[in-house]
């Protein structure tokens, strides 16, 4: 019955978001990485072929389970996306940071929500949902890709996860990292909420069970990312 209902098709069609390279590399024709490892495992359980359906922005993911072009997805859980999709638990646990430039008077990440502070986003991204949600008088600005608008609009801020954004301050010694963090990014794996009580329960069971067996910290390891990004049990 959970074959049936998860992957209707006969195929386990997975949404794959490169957009965020801690948990998927390569390229939209030959993805890796955790979440590419987790699909197959799942597809392998199931006894189904999977079928990698790749984008480039966690929105373009989000639309694609969403719309019924693939039955599962892998983003982080926040409140929005959650009123159309069943999550898991956190599988691994990122961080989003800020980066503004040397010379900014803003020192801290709770100095950014003030008038007239223009924060650079991925449009859609955890961090965009999260920010859009919080920030009181600070204005996030959207684009492909935040640094990208960061630069091209002058802004005063940049959003991002940690870990390309710290490669992209490494590139760019004009800009420094805020610290602490601003937000902690709860990835999950995740499936329309159409899908039957069983099913859920089972996915949720199977991203316990790939925890605590260290098979998520051995996806993360070979694709060069730090297994201590998984999420407490």
């Amino acid at each position: 019955m959970i074959t049936e209902d998860l992957a209707p098709t006969g195929v386990l069609r997975a949404s794959i978001n490169l957009g965020n390279p801690v948990l998927a590399q390569g390229t939209l024709d030959a993805p890796s990485g955790v979440t590419v490892d987790i699909a197959r495992e799942l597809g392998r359980r199931l006894g189904v072929p999977v079928e990698l359906v790749t984008f480039d922005a966690a929105r373009r993911s989000f639309e694609a389970v969403t719309s019924g072009r693939a039955d599962i997805c892998f983003l982080a859980i926040e409140p929005k996306r959650a009123e159309e999709v069943a999550f898991t638990a956190p599988y691994v646990l990122i961080e989003g940071v800020y980066a503004v430039r040397a010379a900014s008077s803003i020192t801290a990440p709770d100095e950014v929500d003030r008038p007239g502070v223009r924060v650079g986003v991925n449009e859609g991204s955890a961090y965009d949902l999260y920010l859009t949600r919080t920030l009181r008088h600070a204005t996030p600005v959207r684009g492909e890709d935040g640094t990208t608008v960061f630069r091209e609009q002058g802004l005063e801020v940049a959003a991002g996860v940690r870990q390309p954004m710290t490669a992209y301050v490494a590139e760019h010694p004009d800009l420094r990292l805020l610290e602490p963090r601003f937000m902690e990014i709860r990835q999950a794996l995740g499936t329309t909420r159409s899908r039957e009580p069983e099913t859920v329960a089972f996915l949720s069971e199977l991203i316990e069970e790939l925890k605590a067996s260290g098979f998520v910290a051995d996806a993360l390891r070979r694709a060069g990312q730090d297994d201590g990004l998984v999420a407490s049990a």
